[in-house]
C-alpha cells in the first residue's frame, strides 16, 4: 500500500513537472524571442525590452543603449553635493554655453535647479524653463524660486515623453547628467526639437563612458558616439564637443536653420 502510494505521488509529480515545462515553454515562445528580447507591444517602436539586463537599468534599450534607472527625488541632495563644484565645474560649464542676456533656456531634468538658478543669474533679461517630471522636484524649484526671489525662472512639470514647452520658444536646451535616464528619449527629443528655434542648440553634459576610471555607474555615462547617434535620429546636427571639463563630455548639437 505504501509503495503504491509512493508510485502515485511520483507519477503525479512527474505529470505536474511536465505540464509546468510545457507552460513555461509556451510563455517563452509567445513573449520573448530566442535571444531573450521581449517584443515591443508596438511593432514600430524604436525600443527593445530585455529580460536580462543591468541592475542599474530598466531593461529598455534605445539604439543599442540600455536606459538607466531614474534618480528619484529622495536622492535630491546628491545633486547639491559640495564635491560637484570640482567634479563638474558648473560655472565653467555655464560660461561655455555662450549665453546671451535675452536667451530663453530650457534645463531638462532640472532636479533641484543646480544649473537652472545659476543660468538665470547670467541672463537677467532672458528666461529659464526648469523642467522636471517629478512633482517633488518641481515643488523644490518653486520653493527656491520664491525663497530667492528669482523672477526669470519658470518651473515646469513635464512628462516622460514631452517637456511641455511651446513650439519654437527656446534658444538652448541643456541636459546635465540627465538624458541617459529618459524613459522615452526619442519622443522627448522630438518634442524638444520642435521647441527649439531654428538654429537653436542642445547641449548634453554626460560623464564619459569611454573612461572606465570615472567612478560613475556605467549606465549613467555615455559615449560621444552613442550621443551623436541618438541626436541624429531626431534631426539634430552635431556641432562640437568641448573637452575642458574633467569628467564629462560637453556636446553641442543644433536644430538646422533650414528644414532638411
Amino acid at each position: 500500500m505504501v509503495n503504491a502510494f509512493k508510485k502515485f505521488i511520483f507519477s503525479l509529480c512527474c505529470c505536474l513537472l511536465t505540464l509546468n515545462l510545457f507552460a513555461c515553454r509556451d510563455v517563452s515562445l509567445n513573449t520573448v524571442t530566442t535571444d531573450g528580447i521581449d517584443p515591443s507591444p508596438n511593432p514600430t517602436s524604436p525600443y527593445e525590452y530585455h529580460r536580462i539586463h543591468s541592475r542599474d537599468g530598466i531593461g529598455k534599450f534605445y539604439l543599442g543603449r540600455e536606459i538607466a534607472k531614474i534618480m528619484g527625488h529622495t536622492e535630491m541632495m546628491w545633486l547639491e553635493r559640495p564635491s560637484r563644484q570640482t567634479q563638474e565645474r558648473p560655472n565653467q560649464a555655464i560660461e561655455a554655453l555662450d549665453l546671451q542676456p535675452t536667451d530663453t533656456v530650457a534645463d531638462i531634468g532640472a532636479g533641484t535647479g543646480y544649473f537652472s538658478f545659476r543660468i538665470a543669474a547670467r541672463i537677467p533679461e532672458g528666461t529659464v524653463f526648469a523642467v522636471d517630471i517629478q512633482p517633488e522636484m518641481v515643488d523644490v524649484l518653486e520653493f527656491l524660486k520664491t525663497e530667492n526671489q528669482v523672477k526669470n525662472l519658470e518651473p515646469i512639470l513635464g512628462t516622460p515623453k514631452d517637456p511641455q514647452l511651446p513650439e519654437g520658444s527656446i534658444d538652448l536646451a541643456l541636459m546635465v547628467d540627465a538624458y541617459h535616464e529618459f524613459e522615452y528619449p526619442q519622443e522627448l527629443m522630438e518634442h524638444l526639437f520642435q521647441a527649439l528655434k531654428p538654429g537653436g542648440r542642445v547641449v548634453l553634459l554626460e560623464y564619459r563612458r569611454e573612461n572606465p576610471l570615472i567612478p560613475i555607474k556605467t549606465l549613467h555615462k555615455m559615449t560621444q558616439q552613442q550621443a551623436k547617434r541618438e541626436m541624429a535620429a531626431v534631426g539634430l546636427t552635431w556641432r562640437e564637443t568641448l573637452n575642458d571639463l574633467p569628467n564629462q563630455h560637453f556636446m553641442v548639437f543644433e536644430r538646422p536653420k533650414q528644414p532638411i
